[in-house]
C-alpha cells in the first residue's frame, strides 16, 4: 500500500511585471522547482501568488500570502512550500516576520532545497526571528502614538476629534429654532413638539427626545 503523502500549498511571488504571465519564466520556474521537491513527499492542494509583489513588501500587504494565511487557519495544511527563501521575501526583517506568521500558526515553510525557513534549532534565525517580532511591536507602537498625537492636536485645534458632529452642525435651522424657544422659556417637551409640527425631526421622523434638545441648546 503507497505510503499517504502529506498535504501542502504552494507560495510563488513575482517581482515585476515583467514577469508575470503564461509566457513568462518566474512563475513557471518557481512552480516547476516546488513541483520536484514535492514529488513522492507531498500532495499540493493548493496554490497561491503574489504577481508584482516585491521582496521587501510587508507580509501583511500581499493579498496572495493572506489568502494563505485564511486557508490554512481552517483546513488543517502544516506546510508551505517555496522555490526558495528570497521567492518568500528579500529583505530580512521582512522575511522573518513573514515566517513567525507561520510558526505562531504552527505551520512549516520549506524550500524547493529542502531547507527548513522555520527551524528553531538556529541560533542566528531564533535570534533574527526575536529581533523582527521586536521591531514589528515597536513599529506598531509608534504608528499607535502617531495617530493618538494627532487626534489630540486636532482636538486642540477645532476642540473635536472625530465622532459624532454636534446639532449645530448638521441641523443649524433646527438648532437656531430650539436656541430661540428656550431663551422664551419653553420646556424642552414642548421644543421638541413644537420643531416636530415645523417638520423638524431625527432621521427616523420621530420628535427629539429632551436630552436631543439639552444639547442643542447648550
Amino acid at each position: 500500500m503507497a505510503k499517504q503523502r502529506k498535504q501542502a500549498v504552494g507560495y510563488i511571488r513575482t517581482s515585476s511585471a515583467s514577469n508575470v504571465g503564461a509566457d513568462k519564466d518566474s512563475e513557471k520556474r518557481q512552480r516547476a522547482a516546488i513541483e520536484r521537491f514535492a514529488k513522492g513527499r507531498f500532495e499540493i492542494v493548493a496554490w497561491f501568488n503574489d504577481p508584482v509583489v516585491r521582496g521587501t513588501d510587508p507580509i501583511e500587504t500581499r493579498p496572495g500570502f493572506s489568502a494563505l494565511l485564511d486557508r490554512i487557519e481552517g483546513n488543517g495544511v502544516k506546510t508551505v512550500l517555496v522555490e526558495d527563501a528570497s521567492r518568500f521575501a528579500r529583505d530580512l526583517v521582512t522575511q522573518e516576520l513573514g515566517i513567525l506568521a507561520l510558526i505562531r500558526r504552527g505551520m512549516t515553510v520549506l524550500t524547493a532545497n529542502g531547507d527548513d525557513l522555520t527551524d528553531g534549532s538556529d541560533p542566528s534565525r531564533t535570534m533574527m526571528r526575536q529581533i523582527a517580532g521586536s521591531f514589528a511591536q515597536y513599529e506598531k507602537a509608534r504608528l499607535v502614538a502617531k495617530l493618538k498625537a494627532a487626534r489630540d492636536r486636532k482636538k486642540a485645534e477645532t476642540g473635536k476629534c472625530g465622532g459624532r458632529k454636534p446639532y449645530a452642525e448638521i441641523r443649524p435651522d433646527t438648532v437656531a429654532i430650539a436656541k430661540r424657544l428656550k431663551s422664551d422659556g419653553v420646556s424642552y417637551r414642548k421644543i421638541s413638539a413644537a420643531l416636530a409640527a415645523q417638520g423638524h425631526t431625527t432621521a427616523r421622523g420621530r420628535p427629539y427626545v429632551a436630552s436631543a434638545i439639552q444639547a442643542m441648546v447648550n
